[in-house]
């Protein structure tokens, strides 16, 4: 099984500083060492790290500890796509196997950043490197990211965290719409991470979460959906084994094929790993 959605870093107050006085549990270092015991207990092989710092010195911290730890089957690193040398830098990038695709923290974007014409060219860029991009946002944000994914035909997309819809309120009808018209398009898949910190982090209930997962796998299913924990982030509201175990309990209603695919098949044909 491959987790498609875990963080890396060694905490720097300064440069981590989305990291506030309420995230205690994580405000510390983090490394592929603190999983291995709890991917060997739930028989997970392997990961994807994501980019946590957008910088080009975060994709070699990740390739470091990459060389460092069998666990970390690829990563998702960050490259400034509105850079006029976008071209060559990711040339230069090409050059790590390791590095799977690319993520901006678009969440702390607006409009006018999404549908900005040098970004998209730029995401646009990624299909002549085989490079995948993964999409974070907030649900309040989606009809953008439709707009934006609808104008690059043929890149490969995945989803991060559902789209971040508002568990907490259960206020979900307009992102359920556009999870709809987002899964329409083939080349968007979808991550099964991060609900825990969109949910009341101590409060949440199973069904909250579940009504989130039905609106995913109804428009998404199976073939296009793919498990992730959004390590350490996750750890604000509950254990790692607590998400793993809320995620395989709902889909024990599928069959064992479509539960590969959500837990195997899909993060390594999407990633190549």
């Amino acid at each position: 099984m491959i987790d498609t959605h875990v963080h890396f870093w060694n905490f720097d107050p300064v440069r981590d500083n989305w990291i506030n006085e309420d995230m205690m549990a994580i405000r510390k270092d983090f490394s592929p060492k603190n999983l291995l015991r709890v991917y060997n207990d739930l028989q997970i092989t392997g990961c994807i790290a994501v980019q946590a710092n957008q910088s080009e010195e975060e994709n070699h911290f990740l390739l470091t500890l990459a060389e460092q730890n069998e666990i970390i089957k690829g990563i998702v690193g960050w490259v400034d796509l509105l850079s006029p040398n976008l071209d060559e830098r990711l040339t230069y990038w090409s050059n790590f196997k390791t590095i799977k695709g690319w993520r901006h923290i678009l969440q702390a974007e607006n409009a006018d950043f999404i549908l900005n014409k040098k970004f998209i060219a730029g995401v646009n860029l990624l299909k002549k490197y085989n490079y995948t991009y993964d999409l974070l946002c907030y649900h309040n944000q989606l009809t953008d990211i439709i707009k934006m994914v609808d104008q690059i035909p043929d890149q490969p997309f995945v989803l991060d965290h559902c789209g971040k819809p508002d568990v907490k309120s259960q206020d979900i009808k307009s992102w359920s719409e556009n999870i709809k018209t987002l899964a329409s398009n083939p080349n968007v898949l979808c991550k099964v991470s991060g609900l825990l910190t969109e949910a009341d982090w101590k409060n949440w209930t199973e069904k909250e979460l579940f009504n989130c997962f039905d609106t995913i796998f109804e428009h998404f299913g199976p073939e296009r959906v793919m498990y992730g924990s959004d390590w350490p982030v996750m750890l604000l509201s509950r254990p790692y084994q607590d998400w793993f175990n809320l995620v395989y309990k709902y889909t024990e209603r599928f069959f064992a094929a479509e539960r590969k695919l959500i837990f195997t098949d899909n993060a390594t044909n999407f990633y190549g790993v």
